[in-house]
């Protein structure tokens, strides 16, 4: 069975993850979350960083669009120059 628990929300809005749940899901102080909330429902979902392998297939449809666009290293470099000097 999932781990169940009951909390209640501070003066500050703030939530305790109870114990136990934070041990079942490996959770550590300063994990992220997104909050979700419609009705009486309010999810926590924890944010985690994409592995590597998950930007290889962005790489390669960035490389494929670009070949099709047919646009060099040197058109990024200069778009590069560009936005910095507007900062």
């Amino acid at each position: 069975m999932k781990p169940l628990a009951t909390t209640r929300m501070s003066s500050k809005g703030q939530v305790v993850i109870p114990e136990e749940i934070r041990k079942a899901l490996k959770l550590t102080e300063g994990k992220q979350f997104v909050v979700l909330g419609e009705k009486d429902v309010i999810i926590l979902k924890i944010i985690t960083s994409p592995s590597m392998r998950n930007f290889d297939h962005l790489i390669a449809q960035a490389r494929k669009q670009a070949g099709r666009l047919e646009i060099k290293k040197s058109d990024i470099q200069k778009i590069i120059k560009k936005v910095r000097k507007k900062s």
